[in-house]
């Protein structure tokens, strides 16, 4: 295939963060420092491990079962425990107007369409929801390919209380509200006919013969923590050492498909660009850092800035790679920073003549907690409708040796001129609006639901 290819294939296996899995991942990747560093003659130049603690959940029981029937799910890690038959309720997006009249749903399991904003999440505390469910995948697609995984609650969500939280696939969501709108339909009938005289007024569903759709749900996990790790390679510079420039890209998965294009790909231009580097070192020095545990929450990244606190004054600039090479689709180019990297990014495309999309907004990857610390970042990427993340389906098909030289080529000829500059042509800063969106990323708002 190919040097990338070659390497993305070797680690394109379920590597979730903590695991035995992307331990090994992170040891091919400091092999891999060590013959480059060999092959340029720069023996001192090594790969080092930095370990840090991650929160997991170890789950003995999961379970959703309607009448009987188990539905296929998986958990929200290190959301609680729950052993109880509740009342169905369905409150899509979650928005106020759902949950106004909701009242009291200490014996409900509310179902949502999905679960992102921290609002909705409040809203579910304060009702006193028993659970939460929420759905994957298209209608028409069968459980394999709805692609459920255990995902931890984030901490912006359990701050405000643990909820436990489950995720069915879309096929059996649709069938659960169809059941709601029979019982709702029968209401409405019931309604009607006792304003007719037909039956006595207030009677209820289960008096005519519908009752309220029940779910029983079961989830039984402990707390529990495991060790995940960054690896760290640094190329200081000649004559501007003091001065660093960034290069992060994850190398962990999710705990389905291969994870080939998120982020095998990424993992594999950071080195190639590091063999680049290694034999013809820069002005200024480069720390490369492979990123453990990003899929979890940044973790990898969040734990270097914490640990080297004191040292991100000197670092000047964050370039961050997630999902490159994709045979079919575009590149894209994401800014945070001000508007002279903005410029500077569009016109060094041009003159590079690399074509690519750009926008101006925090990275949702490893380049984020760096830009936390107003360090400005590119975070480069291809990508396309073709092919999808996170599920079963990101795999090697749809990756190109060539589109992966083409992105790392470029990445080398941008690092290169700013690593060698007399002057890094933009500010170390973070505009207004940025910043205004670090916050939102960093869930650091603090209005009520």
């Amino acid at each position: 295939m190919g040097k990338y290819l070659d390497f993305v294939e070797e680690i394109s296996f379920v590597r979730v963060g903590g695991s035995k899995e992307e331990r090994e991942v992170s040891e091919k990747i400091q092999r891999e420092i060590k013959e480059a560093a060999k092959a340029a003659g720069r023996e001192d130049l090594v790969g080092e491990r930095m370990p840090f603690t991650i929160p997991d959940g170890k789950v003995s029981k999961c379970e959703v079962s309607l009448e009987g029937e188990k539905l296929a799910s998986v958990p929200f890690l290190r959301s609680g425990n729950i052993d109880r038959e509740l009342k169905l309720v369905y409150l899509e997006s979650g928005s106020d107007v759902h949950f106004a009249g909701a009242g009291d749903l200490s014996d409900c399991a509310v179902l949502l369409d999905g679960l992102t904003d921290e609002k909705v999440y409040k809203r579910l505390a304060a009702h006193h929801a028993a659970a939460f469910l929420i759905m994957q995948g298209k209608y028409y697609f069968s459980t394999e390919e709805a692609s459920l995984y255990g995902r931890a609650l984030r901490d912006h969500f359990s701050r405000n209380g643990r909820i436990p939280g489950f995720t069915i696939t879309t096929a059996d969501a649709m069938r659960l509200v169809r059941m709601l709108e029979e019982v709702e339909c029968c209401e409405t009938s019931c309604s009607k006919e006792a304003q007719n005289g037909t039956i006595e007024s207030g009677a209820s569903t289960a008096e005519v013969g519908k009752k309220p759709v029940m779910v029983h749900l079961t989830l039984k996990q402990e707390d529990v923590e495991r060790e995940s790790q960054d690896i760290i390679a640094e190329i200081p510079g000649t004559d501007l050492a003091e001065e660093v420039i960034v290069l992060t890209g994850h190398y962990d998965s999710v705990p389905l498909g291969t994870g080939s294009w998120d982020n095998a790909t990424g993992a594999a231009a950071l080195l190639g660009i590091f063999r680049h580097f290694a034999a013809h070192p820069a002005r200024r020095t480069l720390r490369f850092i492979w990123c453990g545990s990003e899929e979890l929450g940044l973790l990898g990244s969040k734990a270097y800035v914490a640990k080297h606190e004191e040292e991100l004054s000197k670092i000047m600039f964050c370039f961050n790679f997630d999902m490159c090479g994709t045979l079919l689709g575009s590149n894209h180019i994401l800014v945070t920073g001000d508007k002279d990297l903005e410029s500077f990014a569009n016109q060094y495309c041009k003159l590079a003549n690399y074509p690519a999309k750009l926008k101006a907004c925090v990275h949702s990857s490893d380049s984020a907690p760096f830009c936390d610390h107003n360090i400005p970042a590119l975070g480069l990427s291809r990508e396309t409708n073709t092919a999808e993340i996170h599920t079963i389906h990101d795999l090697m098909d749809t990756l190109s040796e060539r589109a992966m030289e083409k992105n790392v080529d470029f990445a080398i000829r941008m690092i290169s001129d700013l690593s060698n500059a007399a002057v890094i042509p933009f500010k170390k800063e973070m505009p207004k609006e940025r910043r205004e969106e670090l916050d939102k990323y960093f869930h650091r708002e603090t209005k009520e639901a």
